[in-house]
């Protein structure tokens, strides 16, 4: 697969998502992204209202991180949460689903979680994070179906948190059970181009990563493209 490095750009969501992350981290980060032209920027809520200033007037996105890493609080809370990131600017929501409540069979549960996350996002598109590798491949079908059943717009892969992150065989498995249409994002462990493009050459149109310019530098090294 070869893309240019602008057009590889646009797939990645440049993100900084570490609990030390400090003000002058979220600055360099923003400043990468418009220089990179990457599709947005991923931050904790509490950094969302920055980045946001940051980026006006530039098409790169601000998307927040709900119920980040764990997904396992109150889904009022989410919902709170959601609205809150709203609210300060956020316009793309990435939100971990309850995997203890799915594992628990408890379907209507997380189905309701996702349709409250998905009606306070108020029309913003929302990526619900399976973290993949702590499920089985029946638990990820059934998440998969409750995502778009829930009018979410993506299934993402992993938080990056945890204890594996994208592989091929997910994204895969996602973009056949999704179809054509609907988002797919691959994040956790991408570090560099070939990953990345084999990412996107299995289904994924979204990769998140914290290595975004190394992943754009690397797709630029023949030529311009990769």
């Amino acid at each position: 697969m070869q893309l240019t490095a602008e057009a590889l750009a646009r797939y990645i969501d440049h993100t900084l998502l570490r609990a030390d992350a400090t003000a002058q981290d979220v600055v360099r980060l923003c400043a990468e992204a418009r220089a990179h032209g990457f599709a947005s920027v991923c931050v904790n809520g509490s950094r969302v209202a920055q980045a946001v200033h940051l980026l006006e007037g530039t098409d790169v996105k601000v998307a927040a991180v709900i119920g980040f890493p764990l997904g396992a609080m109150d889904a009022d809370a989410k919902r709170y949460e959601t609205e809150n990131v709203i609210d300060l600017g956020a316009q793309e929501i990435d939100l971990v689903l309850n995997l203890g409540r799915l594992k628990d069979g408890d379907d209507k549960y997380v189905f309701r979680e996702l349709r409250d996350v998905v009606e306070a996002a108020a029309g913003a598109p929302v990526k619900v994070i399976l973290e993949c590798c702590l499920l089985t491949e029946d638990e990820k079908r059934r998440a998969i179906a409750l995502a778009i059943e829930s009018d979410a717009q993506f299934v993402k892969t992993s938080t990056g948190f945890s204890t594996g992150g994208a592989t091929l065989d997910d994204v895969k498995l996602m973009r056949e059970l999704v179809g054509p249409k609907f988002g797919v994002k691959a994040a956790g462990g991408i570090r560099d181009t070939a990953t990345a493009l084999a990412m996107i050459a299995a289904g994924a149109n979204r990769i998140g990563t914290s290595a975004g310019v190394a992943i754009v530098h690397g797709a630029s090294a023949d030529n311009g493209a990769y």
